[in-house]
């Protein structure tokens, strides 16, 4: 194969792809903003706008790790009739870099709500808040990849929404596939929890220096 057609095949790989994954990072972004902006302002006053904020957190943040479920995506596309080049030089890469920011942004966002908790005198609370969220995106996640719910069907069909959770937390097949989703989002937050702690603490540990050399 030429160069002139693997980078043509490149392209339409990486083209044919992009436009969901800019889609779904978006809404992985959007509870990340908002924890941003309801855990870590100044000001800590629970109005109503603060609780408006918080739900429209709590219904869209499970879409940042839906995105780990777009693995399927990947092994479909390895399917197709790509080389191995563009296999192993876009579509892999492309779509792992989706997957781990989409998740980090969960990661980022649920360690915005424990900084809220402890500021809030509530720290004991950030590990039973960390495994309900997951269980709650754990619901989210196969209402989203399964049922092809979307977030804002809270508000376009609330009783749709509500009857179907009710049918299918009272079934095996589902229950079951929202606890290994619960499992695997228990553990994969706390690896890359602990990665991002420790990645944030080295940052601020080289600026303390930077900052008490330039003083010398």
């Amino acid at each position: 194969m030429s160069f002139r057609f693997l980078l043509r095949d490149a392209w339409k790989a990486w083209h044919r792809h992009s436009g969901w994954m800019a889609w779904n990072l978006f809404l992985a972004f959007i509870p990340l903003a908002l924890s941003v902006w309801l855990f870590r302002r100044s000001s800590g006053t629970r109005n109503l706008l603060w609780w408006a904020g918080f739900i429209v957190f709590m219904a869209f943040l499970p879409n940042a790790p839906y995105l780990l479920t777009d693995i399927i995506h990947l092994i479909d596309a390895v399917r197709r009739d790509y080389s191995v080049w563009v296999i192993t030089l876009v579509l892999i890469p492309q779509h792992f870099s989706v997957i781990l920011l989409g998740f980090e942004a969960y990661v980022i966002s649920l360690i915005n709500l424990g900084y809220y908790l402890q500021k809030q005198g509530m720290g004991k609370l950030t590990i039973p808040a960390e495994l309900i969220t997951h269980a709650l995106c754990a619901v989210g996640i196969y209402l989203g990849r399964f049922l092809r719910f979307n977030s804002w069907d809270l508000v376009t069909q609330p009783e749709d929404l509500a009857q179907t959770i009710v049918d299918d937390l009272t079934a095996k097949r589902p229950l079951f596939v929202m606890f290994v989703t619960f499992i695997v989002l228990t553990v994969l937050y706390w690896v890359m929890k602990q990665i991002t702690l420790g990645l944030i603490l080295k940052m601020r540990d080289r600026k303390v220096l930077h900052e008490a050399g330039g003083e010398n």
